[in-house]
């Protein structure tokens, strides 16, 4: 009993300094104000320094991500280069910078060897295929050549029986050749938006002739005149919409503006009462230009597909029109008064294919749907809507590593569109 009681008070004493040891070691290891404080601090220092790394890999992925889009922008224009184009070389691929340098590799693929790369296939409409890249010039001297004939009987009278005709009977030849010499301008602001001036000087001339029957005797005339100078002056933006690629299109959309600083049709002299011409005479100097201001839009699509490209655009030409107009002629000024020419919807479209490394060829299709023009706000009976359908045939070689020889063939569809049309375009980059 007494061994017991001495056992259990060796246990309760046990027990107790087990407790006060381990209140004592409780009490050692509770941190003072103080050092929870700074142990918080350094807590903080670390979230801290933690997304500061965290935002810095952030921005070197966006960076890495921005080198990759314009590596792929530059190596899609250089494949659409290859094929079509007259704009010169395609800008180089974007190097990454900053942080994100050391992820991004310094150069993708080898550039293509200028002996061996497929050449740019000859355009054969006014729009270009690639822009021309940021800080690159494109100078492009062209001369085109048309020829178009048409013959006009105007009947003016009427009849008593069918078949036969009381009045008078106008009848008009005409064979008309003209010569366009253009220096065109383009430069490249960015990648994406490129600014042109395309200034024309124009030679035309037109042989007439003219005959008068059941007005007594037949009358006939010849009359061949010219006019030569300065055409429209005409100024384009372009600017690149989506990044395409191969199987994938380009938008290109397009304003131009086109002036009136050629010869107008109201301002040459048109003389009354030659022989054998009827009507409103004949103009004894021919204009150079159109004498309106016009605006176009036009949207471009272009779509590789190796080894071709297509291409079409779609178009509309709003001419402004005209108060107080005056024409000059022989018998005097004639009032006219306010002039509203139609406006004019167009497309076309085409494939460009490459033959070899220096040749390749286009074929397309150009159509112009001219409106009625209007009068002091009326339409006249002799005013038609007047459609232009034209087939091309385009020819490109390269001469060089920054000049190309294009050579495209128009010929005409339509009553009223010039039989034959002949341009030949040497684009030469800077």
């Amino acid at each position: 009993m007494q061994k017991n009681r001495r056992g259990t008070a060796r246990a309760i004493g046990c027990s107790t300094l087990a407790v006060l040891t381990a209140a004592a070691s409780a009490q050692q290891n509770v941190e003072t104000p103080e050092a929870a404080a700074a142990r918080l601090g350094e807590l903080r220092q670390r979230i801290d320094e933690q997304t500061r790394q965290l935002n810095a890999l952030k921005r070197a992925l966006a960076e890495q991500e921005t080198s990759i889009n314009e590596m792929r922008r530059a190596l899609g224009s250089e494949a659409l280069a290859a094929q079509r184009g007259g704009s010169g070389n395609p800008a180089p691929p974007q190097v990454a910078q900053g942080p994100a340098a050391a992820a991004a590799p310094a150069q993708v693929g080898q550039p293509p060897d200028e002996s061996t790369r497929r050449p740019e296939v000859a355009p054969i409409f006014e729009q270009p295929g690639v822009l021309t890249p940021r800080g690159k010039f494109v100078l492009e001297p062209s001369v085109q050549y048309s020829y178009s004939s048409s013959n006009r009987v105007a009947l003016v009278g009427y009849t008593v029986i069918p078949a036969i005709l009381v009045g008078l009977i106008d009848i008009r030849e005409v064979r008309r050749n003209t010569v366009t010499a253009a220096l065109t301008g383009r430069f490249g602001i960015t990648n994406r938006l490129e600014v042109e001036a395309k200034l024309p000087y124009v030679y035309r001339a037109d042989a007439n002739v003219g005959r008068e029957i059941l007005q007594g005797d037949a009358t006939a005339g010849a009359f061949d005149t010219n006019g030569k100078g300065i055409g429209d002056v005409e100024v384009t933006a372009r600017y690149q919409l989506n990044d395409g690629g191969m199987d994938r299109p380009y938008y290109i959309g397009s304003l131009r503006y086109k002036s009136r600083t050629g010869k107008d049709p109201f301002e040459v002299r048109t003389s009354r009462g030659v022989q054998g011409f009827r009507s409103d005479g004949i103009q004894t100097e021919l204009p150079t230009g159109s004498g309106f201001h016009g605006l176009q839009g036009a949207m471009t699509a272009l779509f590789p597909s190796d080894p071709a490209v297509f291409f079409g655009t779609v178009s509309y030409l709003h001419t402004f029109a005209r108060n107080n107009i005056v024409r000059n002629t022989s018998e005097g000024p004639e009032v006219i008064g306010k002039v509203a020419p139609g406006g004019i919807w167009g497309f076309n479209f085409g494939m460009g294919l490459g033959l070899n490394e220096k040749s390749s060829f286009s074929i397309g299709y150009d159509h112009a749907s001219v409106g009625r023009t209007k009068i002091n706000g009326s339409t006249p009976e002799e005013s038609v809507r007047i459609q232009l359908g034209t087939l091309l045939l385009g020819y490109s070689y390269r001469l060089g590593e920054k000049r190309t020889l294009n050579v495209s063939l128009g010929a005409g569809l339509t009553r009223d569109t010039p039989d034959l049309t002949l341009t030949v375009r040497t684009p030469v980059s800077f």
